[in-house]
């Protein structure tokens, strides 16, 4: 009991000396080692707020047969699904502008020959009211109509195009579609042909 006693006693007052030291009782502390840890931490950018978006109404459209005015020729009209771009960002990059363009396959039918997209032409149609921040794409031809726009889908063609994307933002949401046409010969073999436009969004600067 006596040994406990006296060992709460130097414990007690090796403390009571500390306190009384302070700071500069740490002086006269020997280092023994030390050693580093690094920090790491990946900090990754902040996604952009919104985005610049393409979408259509519907996935197919039907063509269907009308009266042509050239003898040597057969005509088949519809129409291109809806087209929207919407642009919810808050933030646009200076300089920049938007298009949509168009490209068809060929059409293609079991046993029968391939008819070329350059027999497909469009007309498009902006359907959004505007004050010139939006501009539909000029009118395609059918290889068989006048030049000089008488190529066809064969290459990508305008649908709709903003020359400033910041303006246009300001609206938010631009639809569009396209009168389609179709021109065969009048001896087209017959049967069920398919084909695919291809609709792509693109943003650039200048």
């Amino acid at each position: 009991m006596k040994k406990t006693g006296m060992l709460g006693r130097v414990a007690a007052g090796a403390l009571g000396g500390m306190l009384l030291l302070g700071a500069a009782g740490a002086a006269i502390a020997d280092e023994l080692g030390d050693d580093d840890v690094a920090v790491n931490v990946d900090i990754e950018a902040l996604p952009p707020v919104g985005a610049l978006t393409m979408s259509v109404e519907s996935g197919s459209t039907a063509l269907s047969e009308v009266q042509s005015a050239d003898a040597e020729l057969r005509e088949f009209v519809g129409v291109l699904p809806t087209v929207t771009v919407s642009d919810d960002r808050e933030e646009v990059p200076d300089a920049a502008f938007w298009y949509v363009t168009g490209q068809s396959s060929a059409f293609t039918a079991a046993g029968a020959p391939e008819i070329g997209p350059e027999h497909l032409g469009w007309a498009p149609h902006l359907l959004t009211e505007n004050d010139g921040e939006v501009a539909e794409g000029p009118e395609v031809g059918t290889i068989f109509d006048e030049a000089p726009n008488n190529v066809g889908l064969e290459g990508e063609e305008f649908l709709s195009l903003a020359l400033d994307s910041a303006g246009a933002r300001a609206v938010g949401s631009w639809e569009a579609n396209a009168d389609l046409t179709l021109k065969t010969p009048v001896d087209v073999a017959p049967g069920s042909y398919s084909a695919t436009i291809t609709l792509t969004l693109w943003e650039d600067a200048l």
